[in-house]
């Protein structure tokens, strides 16, 4: 399996509103965010992300950083899951 790069930024700089934008050249299907930790997310359906969308996501919590881990899920066109967990 070749290399492939995160299609994703995360914007952390106006918490506690997030941004997830898809920086990828291919809409990815199934984008699911979860949550684990201590903080509070609304939970959302999965999207259909396509080049140069995002996702706004509102979060909050006492200590994210110390205490909540942010799972990315998506599908590629191959239908190919991938999962990318993000810290605060």
């Amino acid at each position: 399996m070749e290399p492939y790069r995160i299609p994703f930024t995360f914007d952390r700089a106006s918490a506690p509103h997030y941004y997830l934008r898809n920086t990828s050249r291919e809409t990815l299907r199934g984008v699911t965010v979860s949550l684990l930790g201590s903080g509070v997310m609304p939970a959302a359906l999965p999207r259909v992300l396509r080049p140069g969308e995002h996702l706004e996501l509102a979060i909050r919590g006492e200590d994210l950083a110390r205490d909540a881990v942010l799972v990315i899920r998506w599908l590629r066109s191959s239908g190919e899951e991938y999962l990318w967990r993000v810290a605060f």
